[in-house]
């Protein structure tokens, strides 16, 4: 029976902390809920949407007409959560709910603690829990919990949206764990690599050699499995500066990233340059693989001292 190769597997983590500047009515409902203040925005044909947004979903209209709602609601629909992940409101299992506040004709999509399933339905009340500690992000609201209370016969107060001290600016973390498992072609390139190799795959109607491989021509659309060994050394087609730290990432900037075609490939993978001046960096600048002690690919790549390639030679893989 033939050896049944290992499956390859890895955790990977995509992560971007995502900084934006607010507008007024942003800016207002986030040092609202600061302030244990909810409000909402009226549109143009009278309704009240919370969360705000600054531009009517009808008539396109810019929206500043601010107004104050009540801190309970009602659930408009639901689903439970069993088993919370890191970063969601609550540690304990919990149902992420629509709810419509009190003055509202929009809904908020948050948690709400319950003991469980049963204990959650469309058309329960709610009302906030406030964090203990608030600093003008809609984690200000830790969740909702039940309540008795029945809805409220007043209207939603028009409000002037002025605080002191306002929320201008949010940083909002934005994180994607998985585990990726490569198919055959990406494991067979893994495993090269892991020898020193780097090897592509050719296609048998338009014969163009993919690195890395994907089991399959992105152009004509056939299966590819004819192995083809190519590089090590390439050419850099097209390039960029890096001038901003990466977090995690021990390299000082600035730094060159750049697309490499690889001898024999027809197709450009990127990877980092090093051994050069970063502004001596150029297209056509021959490279090499350079490799570190028990490394599984290349660190980087590095000139070769050869001429530079002739544009002609690589301009059809920029």
């Amino acid at each position: 029976m033939p050896e049944v190769p290992e499956i390859l597997t890895a955790p990977l983590v995509v992560e971007f902390p995502f900084t934006r500047s607010l507008g007024p009515v942003q800016s207002a409902f986030l040092t609202g809920l600061r302030e244990r203040t909810v409000l909402g925005v009226t549109c143009q044909d009278g309704r009240v949407l919370v969360p705000p947004v600054e531009y009517d979903p009808v008539t396109a209209e810019e929206l500043s007409d601010l107004v104050e709602v009540a801190p309970t609601g009602t659930v408009t629909t639901w689903a439970w959560n069993p088993g919370p992940r890191r970063g969601q409101p609550l540690r304990t299992p919990f149902a992420w709910v629509l709810v419509r506040l009190d003055g509202a004709d929009s809904a908020l999509l948050h948690a709400l603690d319950a003991p469980g399933p049963d204990a959650v339905r469309t058309g329960m009340r709610v009302r906030i829990r406030w964090a203990a500690e608030r600093t003008g992000a809609i984690t200000d609201i830790a969740c909702f919990e039940p309540s008795d209370d029945a809805p409220p016969a007043t209207a939603p107060v028009p409000h002037d949206g002025e605080f002191a001290d306002p929320v201008t600016g949010i940083t909002a973390p934005a994180r994607l764990d998985y585990t990726y498992a490569p198919g055959r072609a990406q494991s067979r390139y893994l495993r090269a690599l892991a020898d020193r190799r780097t090897v592509g795959e050719r296609c048998p109607a338009c014969r163009k050699v993919y690195v890395p491989p994907r089991g399959a021509c992105p152009t004509c659309g056939v299966a590819t499995d004819a192995q083809v060994e190519v590089g090590p050394r390439g050419t850099v087609t097209t390039f960029c500066i890096v001038n901003i730290k990466a977090k995690n990432l021990d390299i000082e900037v600035p730094y060159v990233y750049a697309h490499i075609a690889l001898d024999g490939a027809d197709l450009a993978l990127h990877a980092r340059i090093g051994g050069i001046p970063y502004d001596r960096v150029r297209m056509g600048l021959r490279v090499e693989p350079v490799w570190t002690e028990g490394g599984r690919f290349p660190d980087h790549y590095r000139p070769t001292g050869e001429p530079d390639a002739d544009y002609d030679s690589y301009k059809e893989l920029i």
